[in-house]
C-alpha cells in the first residue's frame, strides 16, 4: 500500500513538473529577425511604404541604425546575431585577407563562406540552443556554418534565386509545428532592395518599386501571422544604406591610379570599393607604403592600423596594415569598370563607407509584437546592441562578453 500511495505521488509531481515545463515554452515568446539588405534609413519615408508605416506606427522604431565598420554585408549581418563588432567577431569584411591562414576570404567562395574558422563569438541561434529552445534561419551570414561544430536546427544554404514569398512560407511552417519542435528564434534574409539600389542607384523610380515589394512582403508576412496563435515578436534591420555614385570621371577612382608609384612586390591589396585593405608583407615598408598612398590623398582618407579611428573596433589580424576610406560620393573600383559605367551614363548605388561621417550609411530598425512598446522612438544606436534585445525578450540572461548593451535597447522592452 505505501509503494502505491508513493508511486501516485510520483505521478502527481511529474504532471506538475510537465504542466510547468509545458507552461514555460507556451510563455515563451517567439522573434522573427529580418534583414531587408541595402535598405536606407530614409525609405520608409522616401518611398511611402504603407505597411512599414503601419508596423511602425504599432510597434517600435529608431532615426536610424549605425552599421559597424565597414558598411558591408558580411560583416554587419554577422555583428548583428552576434553582439560583437566585425573587429572582434572575425568576419572584419566582404572580402580580406587572413595572414596566419594565407587565404583571401571572399563571400563569394562557398568552401571559404562555410568554414567557421572565420566566425567569432556565439550566434544567437546557437544562444538560444544553448538555452533549451530551437532556431532555425532561412539565410543569414553564419547560419550555414558548422560555427563551434553546430548548425541552427533548421537552416537553409544560400540561394538568391529562392522566392521571397516562399521564404516567408517557410517561416510560417517552423511556427506550426509541434511546441517541442517550434523554434523560438528564426532569421529571415532578403536582397532585393540591396540589388536593385545597387544596380539603378538609391534614388531611382526602379528602387522605389523595389521597396513597395519589400513593402508587399512585409504586408504578406503580417497578414500570416495573424494566422499563428503564439505571441510573436518581429525585429526589421538592415545591414547598411546606400550612398548614390555618379557616372562622372571624378567621381570614380581606378585602382590602377592608385597603385601607380607603388612596388606590388612589398604588398597584398584587397579593394571592397568604398575602402580598401594594404597587408604589408614587410612590415617595415608600412611607412613607405603609407607615405606614397598619403601623397595621393583625394576625395580619400589614408590610415596606419594605429591611427584607425576608435568608434570602428577595427583592430583584427586581419585587416590591412594600411587602410584607404573613400569620401561620400566617390567610389574605387578598375578603370574598365570606370570606363563603362561612364558610357552607360549608369548611376548606382554604393555602401562601405565609413558610417560615422556617411549619412547614407544609416540602416533601419523597426520591432513589432507583444513584448515590444507600441509607438516607441529611439535616437541612432549601433548594430551591435540588437543582440542582447533579444536575448532579453526569449528570456535569456546567460549571454557571453559581447559588445552590445541590453540598456540601449530595454525602453522599448515591455512584459
Amino acid at each position: 500500500m505505501k509503494k502505491y500511495f508513493e508511486l501516485i505521488i510520483l505521478v502527481v509531481v511529474l504532471g506538475f513538473v510537465s504542466i510547468a515545463k509545458t507552461r514555460e515554452f507556451q510563455e515563451r515568446p517567439y522573434v522573427i529577425m529580418i534583414s531587408f539588405d541595402g535598405f536606407r534609413h530614409d525609405y520608409v519615408e522616401k518611398f511611402d511604404a504603407p505597411n512599414f508605416k503601419s508596423f511602425i506606427a504599432n510597434g517600435a522604431s529608431a532615426e536610424a541604425m549605425m552599421p559597424s565598420f565597414p558598411s558591408k554585408t558580411f560583416p554587419n549581418h554577422y555583428t548583428m546575431v552576434t553582439g560583437l563588432y566585425p573587429g572582434n567577431h572575425g568576419l572584419v569584411d566582404n572580402s580580406f585577407y587572413d595572414p596566419t591562414l594565407d587565404v583571401q576570404y571572399g563571400m563569394r567562395n562557398r568552401e571559404l563562406v562555410e568554414n567557421p574558422v572565420f566566425y567569432g563569438g556565439l550566434p544567437l541561434w546557437q544562444l538560444v540552443q544553448k538555452n533549451g529552445m530551437k532556431s532555425a534561419s532561412y539565410f543569414w551570414v553564419g547560419s550555414e556554418t558548422a560555427i563551434a561544430g553546430s548548425f541552427p536546427d533548421y537552416y537553409h544554404i544560400y540561394d538568391g534565386d529562392v522566392k521571397n514569398e516562399d521564404r516567408i512560407a517557410a517561416v510560417i511552417d517552423w511556427l506550426k509545428l509541434p511546441q517541442d519542435q517550434r523554434p523560438n528564434f528564426i532569421s529571415l534574409y532578403f536582397s532585393l532592395v540591396d540589388s536593385e539600389s545597387h544596380a539603378s542607384g538609391p534614388n531611382s523610380e526602379k528602387t522605389k518599386n523595389t521597396v513597395l515589394e519589400a513593402d508587399r512582403l512585409l504586408g504578406l508576412l503580417m497578414a500570416e501571422l495573424k494566422n499563428v496563435d503564439l505571441p510573436v515578436n518581429v525585429i526589421i534591420a538592415s545591414d547598411h544604406g546606400m550612398n548614390e555614385i555618379q557616372p562622372k570621371d571624378e567621381n570614380l577612382f581606378t585602382t590602377e591610379d592608385l597603385l601607380k608609384d607603388l612596388d606590388p612586390s612589398e604588398f597584398r591589396f584587397v579593394s571592397n570599393g568604398a575602402h580598401a585593405h594594404f597587408y604589408v608583407s614587410d612590415k617595415a615598408n608600412i611607412d613607405k607604403v603609407y607615405g606614397t598612398l598619403k601623397a595621393k590623398e583625394n576625395h580619400f582618407k589614408v590610415y596606419k592600423k594605429s591611427e584607425f579611428p576608435a568608434q570602428w573596433h577595427y583592430d583584427n589580424d586581419r585587416v590591412g596594415d594600411i587602410l584607404i576610406t573613400m569620401d561620400e560620393d566617390y567610389y574605387l573600383t578598375s578603370a574598365s569598370n570606370k570606363a563603362r559605367q561612364i558610357a552607360a551614363g549608369i548611376t548606382r548605388g554604393e555602401h562601405g563607407f565609413d558610417p560615422y561621417t556617411t549619412e547614407d550609411m544609416g540602416a533601419i530598425f523597426y520591432a513589432n509584437g507583444p513584448n515590444i512598446k507600441a509607438g516607441a522612438k529611439l535616437p541612432k544606436f549601433e548594430n551591435v546592441h540588437i543582440y542582447p534585445l533579444v536575448a532579453h525578450i526569449l528570456g535569456i540572461t546567460a549571454l557571453p562578453e559581447i559588445d552590445g548593451k541590453l540598456e540601449v535597447l530595454k525602453s522599448i522592452y515591455r512584459r
